[in-house]
């Protein structure tokens, strides 16, 4: 405890999102209201009039509704991180044992698909397959490959030049021996970081997903639906748009400084 109330950024990112966590896991079990009844006589009532964070347009306990969102919110972004991490690592892994023109020609597909911006690829699939907690898993997981590729590459291709690996080498031992024994666990401290950052990207880009219509379909609560819904109350209600705009702005505030912290915990170069 003493060494983390040195890293306050770390700190305050563990603290943040150890408490979007256990709010996401609570909604599983426990809500102070059901998050999808309508009771239009509550509807629009503000803070504390009904309810600890008021009503919407439908009469619905908006912070039931952001414990539940919280849930298909993280779920979703964790998933597909959790894919994107997978696929982008053994690219990057991969193509930094070969080298050669493998490395150029992956190299230049990343680039393709960056030109290409997660939600427009959410839309696309939603064309072939309709809106969905499936599409927006793959729309963020396609984006996420290149970047944990480029990560792991350039990090991997550092590895390789170290002395014990270029003695592993001279000793005869294959490539992909040496990638699992040397390579993955030198290089796993950064990709744990870039999971981090990712994750909150993942959850700002759900949202837009979800604002835009492409993601989980209704009644099921995500914060990016309950900003689009609140587009048309913000005068009479503006704390319909206030709850998940700060519920937002948290997991990504939190999610970022957690990885700002990690990074520089596992740094070689800092260990102060």
């Amino acid at each position: 405890m003493r060494y983390l109330l040195r890293r306050p950024i770390l700190l305050s990112g563990l603290v943040i999102t150890t408490f979007l966590f256990v709010v996401a896991l609570l909604s599983l079990v426990w809500t102070p209201l059901p998050p999808t009844k309508m009771q239009i006589i509550h509807k629009l009532k503000p803070p504390l009039d009904y309810g600890l964070l008021g009503t919407d347009h439908f009469g619905r306990d908006i912070a039931s509704m952001l414990m539940v969102g919280a849930w298909n919110s993280l779920s979703t972004s964790l998933l597909a991180v959790a894919i994107g991490a997978t696929l982008g690592t053994l690219v990057g892994v991969f193509v930094a044992a070969v080298r050669g023109f493998t490395e150029t020609l992956v190299m230049r597909g990343c680039d393709i698909i960056f030109a290409v911006p997660p939600i427009l690829s959410a839309m696309m699939l939603g064309a072939f397959m309709g809106p969905g907690r499936f599409t927006a898993i793959i729309a963020i997981a396609v984006f996420m490959v290149p970047v944990f590729a480029r990560v792991t590459l350039g990090a991997a291709n550092q590895i390789w030049t170290r002395d014990y690996v270029m003695a592993a080498i001279g000793m005869g031992r294959n490539r992909a021996r040496i990638t699992l024994t040397h390579i993955l666990p030198n290089i796993s401290n950064q990709i744990i970081v870039q999971v981090t950052i990712q994750l909150g990207l993942a959850i700002l880009t759900e949202a837009g997903l979800s604002f835009l219509g492409l993601g989980m379909p209704p009644p099921t609560p995500t914060w990016g639906r309950m900003l689009s819904d609140a587009q048309t109350y913000l005068s009479q209600a503006p704390w319909m748009a206030l709850m998940p705009g700060m519920a937002i702005a948290l997991a990504v505030l939190g999610l970022n400084m957690l990885g700002d912290g990690l990074r520089d915990l596992l740094d070689p170069r800092d260990q102060s």
